[in-house]
């Protein structure tokens, strides 16, 4: 499994937020979202292949119970199977962060699920291959299904303007019977001005619906730094 970092921090998004946690980031992703904070894990990724026992004897150099799977996108990888198996048997909660285009039959405490919108894709111009490669891969709603109905899970949509907002309605219908306080809207943005410029719309919406508002508390903490 490719990884390109493993690091203690908290969380700063979704239902577990303030939670100290071990990250796992796996490097390599099936989409390339223009506005990923992460391009070392997926639009040029980063790091070596490490076997279950190397990731372990990482994670357990902290004393933590909760570790997050993150990426890149982790499901492209089967080794996540007995890594999950082997963090569950020694008693640690698992977040799985996925775009819920693929399926893995894995074991997980919290599914975290951010399908990705149409306007996620790249520049056509700049990337021609990735945006038609994107758009045709990003949208699964049978996969984000088959995921959230095996699993506790958070829906995370990464909102950039107020037009996505007509788009979550949509999905969520499509997608259909989904608890609204599982569904979190998120400000896209590695910035806190423009976090705080899309909160004084985007917060409204989620109390109007029933939703809850998802701020990225990390940037907040620590700005948008690697490896927290």
């Amino acid at each position: 499994m490719r990884i390109a970092e493993i690091y203690k921090s908290t969380q700063g998004e979704g239902l577990l937020t303030g939670t100290p946690s071990v990250f796992i980031r796996a490097s390599g992703c099936n989409l390339r979202c223009w506005y990923c904070d992460t391009p070392f894990a997926s639009w040029k990724p980063e790091g070596i292949d490490l076997g279950v026992d190397e990731i372990m004897a990482q994670v357990d150099e902290w004393d933590c119970r909760h570790v997050v799977i993150t990426g890149g996108e982790p499901m492209l990888f089967a080794e996540l199977i007995p890594l999950c198996e082997e963090l569950r048997r020694q008693g640690r909660h698992v977040t799985i962060e996925t775009a819920g285009t693929l399926f893995l039959p894995l074991e997980c405490d919290l599914m975290s699920v951010s399908p990705k919108f149409a306007s996620s894709a790249p520049d056509r111009q700049a990337h021609h291959r990735w945006h038609h490669r994107h758009n045709e891969t990003r949208h699964r709603p049978d996969i984000v299904r088959e995921l959230i109905d095996q699993h506790v899970y958070q829906l995370k949509f990464v909102v950039d303007t107020p037009d996505d907002l007509s788009e979550v309605q949509q999905y969520l219908v499509e997608l259909g019977s989904v608890e609204a306080d599982r569904v979190l809207l998120m400000p896209q943005g590695v910035e806190q001005p423009d976090l705080l410029r899309r909160e004084e719309w985007l917060r409204p919406f989620c109390l109007l619906h029933g939703y809850v508002f998802c701020p990225r508390k990390q940037i907040e903490w620590y700005g948008a730094l690697r490896g927290t």
